[in-house]
């Protein structure tokens, strides 16, 4: 009897420690969840909003580049950036806010959702415990990247007629044969340390400040995004398109009618725009001195001999109008006019030398300058080297690889990149006071490009460049290509040499040492090659 009342009892108290139990877990779980989980003394949701650790991002050599730190004015962990040159590219992350760049498409490795099983979930949650994110190696050489920041506003002789002054552009330097990007540079740029630290206290006024500057525009990764007028940069798809496909050849003469006009093309003349007039006496000339001396009309023909069909799908093998295969999301160049899908004549005649609807990004340009430097074979463009897991295990490793079928035969590389030396030593990246290409000692080759934007603004300026150039063996590639652009820096050549010229020294002589070609005398060459006029 007394053990039945005992064991009644015992029930009872287990019961009432039950109910208050159940009570004390509904008081905290809803009636004041609310007011703990913002109370600012509570550090339990850093185990949510901030966790993982995340992982750091290296340089090709295992420079830090980010990387977190625990916070000292809340919770979690602070992200911290080493280059501010590479804020556009790398990205910034704070908790809550949109991330951009590398830690926006790589944010899966580097919070360490990818990869990660059921079972590391559980221990980590059981012992309260983030996971630590992967690290990720990109193919970006900080030293590069440091030479293409410090030498991007070289001063140049400002001209009111040809040349201004802009601080807006892009870089980008690549391993034509690896299709390594080397260094992305888009200038202005941002602080990202100071967007992380005034976000993370949700103080958005360094952020506004940024986003209302629609002309600076900091916020724009310009290599990627920034689409152009090209100007006669773009007469070196023309000329691929053209040489390839057997619509043209270095040697093909054009008259004087052809060379200087008027022409008719479409049913519309054109009579201006011809390059050559005031220096070229004797004609026929030929297709090579019309591309190294920038000539209009002789490119607007060669793009209408080529067909509208076949110069597009040239355009094409260089995702123009589509997503290159790349890392970071991109703005696709465009070349047709809204709504249609092919060029009539004049249309095609004007794009053929890069005005008309032409309208790319510096990374297409970069694209065709490394095809052109690889002999004819586009790389895979590549951005992230390698992804390594907390116990330094390679977890994804990017090897080089074709992009798919070559873009051109290696004699129609070489044929270009011809046309390129001639460019430099002879034509229009040649024959203005203060060009110094032709000067550096590793032979850098390249065309100019004027990109005309109307509305009294200056011009686009443009040079896509590739050395060292060895002439007395043009089988021998190039090793590295530059693309550069300024916007409203006036002619190609003026307002881009200087700083372009800078960085192949600084480059070849810093970082990557490479055998210096003996060019011959341009003089000799440019008068002996026809690519020079005796004064008429």
């Amino acid at each position: 009897m007394n053990i039945n009342q005992n064991i009644r009892k015992l029930v009872i108290i287990f019961v009432a420690f039950f109910m208050a139990l159940s009570a004390g877990l509904v008081y905290w779980q809803v009636v004041v969840a609310q007011a703990v989980m913002a109370n600012p003394h509570n550090s339990r949701p850093c185990l949510t909003s901030n966790a993982p650790i995340r992982g750091r991002i290296y340089d090709r050599n295992g420079v830090l580049l980010a990387y977190s730190t625990p916070s000292t004015t809340g919770c979690g962990y602070t992200r911290h950036y080493t280059d501010p040159s590479l804020a556009g590219l790398i990205g910034y992350y704070v908790p809550g806010y949109l991330t951009t760049g590398v830690e926006a498409s790589f944010n899966d490795y580097l919070t360490g959702k990818k990869g990660i099983t059921s079972l590391d979930n559980l221990v980590n949650q059981t012992l309260h415990r983030p996971p630590v994110g992967d690290d990720i190696y990109l193919t970006i050489d900080e030293r590069i990247q440091k030479i293409v920041a410090n030498d991007f506003n070289t001063p140049v002789a400002v001209n009111n007629n040809t040349v201004f002054q802009s601080d807006r552009g892009s870089v980008i330097v690549t391993d034509p044969h690896t299709g390594n990007i080397l260094a992305m540079y888009s200038n202005p740029g941002f602080d990202p340390n100071k967007m992380v630290q005034t976000l993370s206290v949700g103080d958005q006024s360094y952020y506004q400040s940024l986003a209302n500057q629609t002309i600076e525009n900091p916020l724009l990764e310009r290599p990627l995004n920034g689409k152009y007028v090209p100007g006669s940069v773009y007469k070196t798809m023309s000329l691929v398109a053209g040489i390839d496909s057997g619509h043209t050849n270095l040697n093909q003469p054009w008259s004087r009618q052809q060379a200087l006009g008027p022409i008719v093309i479409g049913g519309q003349e054109i009579s201006t725009g011809d390059n050559i007039r005031g220096y070229t006496h004797n004609f026929p000339v030929t297709t090579e001195y019309g591309y190294a001396h920038s000539d209009n009309l002789i490119f607007a023909q060669i793009g209408v001999e080529t067909t509208a069909s076949t110069w597009l799908d040239y355009n094409k093998r260089f995702y123009v109008g589509t997503q290159p295969p790349f890392d970071l999301p991109t703005t696709p160049s465009t070349v047709l006019p809204a709504g249609k899908d092919t060029l009539a004549d004049n249309e095609l005649g004007a794009n053929a030398y890069g005005q008309g609807t032409d309208f790319v990004t510096p990374f297409t340009m970069s694209l065709l300058d490394d095809a052109i430097a690889n002999n004819g074979q586009l790389m895979r463009p590549m951005l992230v080297q390698k992804i390594v897991d907390p116990n330094k295990t390679v977890v994804e490793q990017y090897n080089s690889q074709p992009s798919g079928p070559a873009q051109m035969s290696p004699q129609t590389a070489k044929d270009v990149r011809q046309g390129m030396y001639d460019v430099v030593q002879c034509g229009s990246a040649s024959l203005y006071a203060g060009i110094n290409l032709p000067t550096v000692p590793w032979t850098v080759i390249a065309k100019t490009g004027t990109g005309e934007i109307g509305g009294g603004k200056p011009a686009n300026a443009w040079l896509l460049t590739q050395a060292p150039y060895n002439l007395n063996n043009p089988g021998q590639l190039p090793a590295l290509t530059i693309l550069a652009m300024k916007e409203n820096a006036g002619e190609g050549g003026n307002a881009i040499a200087p700083m372009v010229t800078n960085m192949y020294n600084d480059i070849f002589t810093n970082v990557m040492p490479v055998p210096k070609p003996t060019p011959p005398n341009p003089n000799q060459y440019c008068f002996q090659s026809g690519m020079l006029q005796p004064a008429g």
